[in-house]
């Protein structure tokens, strides 16, 4: 199997780096269930030759859910060269999803080693460093992403594309009840929105014990450093070249991202 996980690899990261689409993963090196997306995720990278900056997660609510056709949240590889720092100007040409998501994010203090049973949120909270404001530009290697099913969005690294990392926040985050902070979204002139961290599984704390005993269940573990960022909390910011989105986290500061075609 490791040969046509390969092949798979080989394929996205090419429509990756080329801005093209295909229908699906051909029979031959298709994955049917999410081990295997996420056996050829690992081989995307290898393809890539990028290092791991950390990892994200797609559909944490039952929106981003039926966007994308799948009934529960999928890990994905944030890469070094897709992450960007706030003010920067993105190009959206080849984009198909064209959105901009708000997002709590974490960095890692220390490691989450895998193991045999499951991490509890204390302890993951206590593995966790610093809180970000992010906002991450998602899309899909597949014309309809909505159709493939989970195993292949997987492969497809969970729908990542580029990521925007704030400064850590000097308030004190963990005192605060991350499921009804509010969060501010708009495209400066034209849109707003509002949301708060119970649209991300209830809690991004939920989502982040998530994603430490999902990478743990498969073999690879959470490793200090690697910033976690945990999914919209909000409705989708729909963005156009010559857009300015910002997200504005209150306390814990913003981030702001232009689009250029």
């Amino acid at each position: 199997m490791e040969r046509q996980w390969g092949d798979a690899a080989q394929s996205l990261w090419s429509h990756w780096q080329d801005g093209r689409r295909m229908d699906a993963l051909p029979a031959a090196c298709r994955p049917a269930t999410r081990e295997e997306g996420y056996a050829i995720q690992a081989q995307v990278q290898a393809v890539s030759g990028r290092s791991s900056f950390g990892w994200k997660i797609a559909a944490t609510s039952a929106a981003g859910q039926a966007h994308i056709g799948v009934d529960g949240p999928l890990a994905g590889r944030l890469l070094d060269g897709q992450v960007h720092d706030p003010g920067m100007t993105l190009s959206l040409r080849g984009n198909l999803m064209r959105v901009a998501e708000p997002e709590f994010a974490f960095r890692m203090r220390r490691d989450l080693p895998t193991r045999s049973h499951d991490y509890t949120t204390e302890e993951v909270l206590d593995a966790a460093g610093t809180l970000h404001p992010a906002i991450e530009v998602p899309d899909s290697r597949y014309a309809d992403f909505a159709r493939v099913g989970a195993a292949q969005l997987i492969a497809d690294n969970a729908c990542a594309h580029q990521f925007v990392l704030g400064m850590a926040t000097s308030a004190d985050w963990r005192g605060v009840d991350l499921s009804q902070h509010e969060v501010h979204g708009r495209l400066e002139g034209r849109l707003e929105r509002a949301g708060k961290g119970a649209n991300v599984l209830g809690d991004p704390r939920a989502a982040l014990t998530w994603i430490a005993n999902e990478l743990s269940r498969l073999g690879v573990g959470l490793r200090a450093g690697e910033v976690v960022t945990t999914g919209t909390c909000m409705q989708p910011l729909d963005v156009q070249p010559g857009d300015h989105a910002i997200a504005d986290f209150g306390l814990f500061g913003r981030v702001n991202v232009r689009f250029s075609d």
